[in-house]
């Protein structure tokens, strides 16, 4: 697909590049991936965690949604962005460095993009140094009833897992670019959606007003680049989200090279602050 500035309208537009079909032909190998999905989703304690991890940031602090749909946002988005990452020829580091396969890129992806927030469980504040603890006990459980790995290779994708969590916080570096990837498609999820309850209840701070502001964000093919990212809002409050949230997770994701992002205010009247801007 060409590389296009116009956000898409249609049912298309507003799909693309959002949810990961296993079924779908992949840039890569991904028999390991859609079991680790399927061992996820069947997972009580895990899920327990999506739900309990989001009564600190949206009950008791009127944040934004860090539960069981913003995983699922942000895992669909990770996966989608290294689809696009591996079409355009981009080379991953984690997963090699560790000697471990390529089929391994997803796995590490798919895990910590599920796992980053459960931190959230303890605290919002510092909740990446708190999910540190959290999903290593869980990985020590999860990865030996995978049966993909001996010991040693269990080891190097729980030390990638962690890394990748730890680095969707923008004070640390991303090592790897399977990092960078959840790093990224954590700021990713900033649709309207995500702020609905916190909204509701009366929050009014930033990131609730910016993220009601913000009506699709698509990823695709771009021309120059592998990824062209598209982000549609209806006024200009949504440029918290861009310029600050998002760019702020590219900065060092090791990514910047390969995205180009790109956002347009979709409203027709003449009372446009912010036409359009671009990362």
């Amino acid at each position: 697909m060409s590389d296009t500035t116009d956000v898409g309208t249609g049912d298309e537009g507003k799909t693309e590049g959002r949810i990961y079909d296993p079924d779908a032909e992949h840039a890569f190998p991904d028999e390991r991936l859609n079991e680790v999905l399927e061992y996820l989703e069947d997972d009580p304690e895990i899920q327990a965690y999506l739900t309990a991890q989001n009564v600190n940031p949206v009950t008791r602090k009127q944040y934004n949604d860090h539960g069981t749909k913003h995983v699922e946002i942000v895992r669909n988005r990770a996966l989608c962005l290294y689809d696009l990452l591996k079409q355009g020829s981009v080379t991953f580091n984690g997963a090699r460095e560790q000697d471990l396969g390529e089929a391994d890129e997803p796995v590490i992806i798919a895990l910590a993009a599920t796992l980053h927030d459960i931190g959230h469980v303890v605290h919002r504040d510092n909740h990446p140094y708190y999910s540190i603890p959290l999903a290593a006990d869980l990985l020590d459980r999860i990865l030996p009833e995978l049966s993909f790995y001996d010991v040693a290779e269990t080891v190097r994708l729980k030390a990638e897992v962690l890394h990748a969590i730890l680095c969707h916080h923008t004070e640390e570096e991303p090592l790897t670019l399977e990092a960078g990837v959840v790093r990224v498609a954590d700021a990713l999820d900033m649709e309207s959606g995500r702020s609905r309850f916190p909204y509701e209840q009366g929050g009014r701070g930033i990131n609730t007003v910016s993220s009601q502001s913000i009506e699709a964000v698509n990823l695709r093919p771009g021309e120059d680049v592998p990824v062209l990212v598209e982000i549609g809002m209806t006024n200009a409050a949504g440029v918290y989200q861009v310029d600050n949230l998002l760019k702020a997770k590219l900065h060092d994701s090791g990514l910047e090279a390969y995205l180009r992002i790109v956002a347009i205010n979709t409203r027709e009247d003449a009372d446009r602050i912010v036409e359009r801007i671009e990362l």
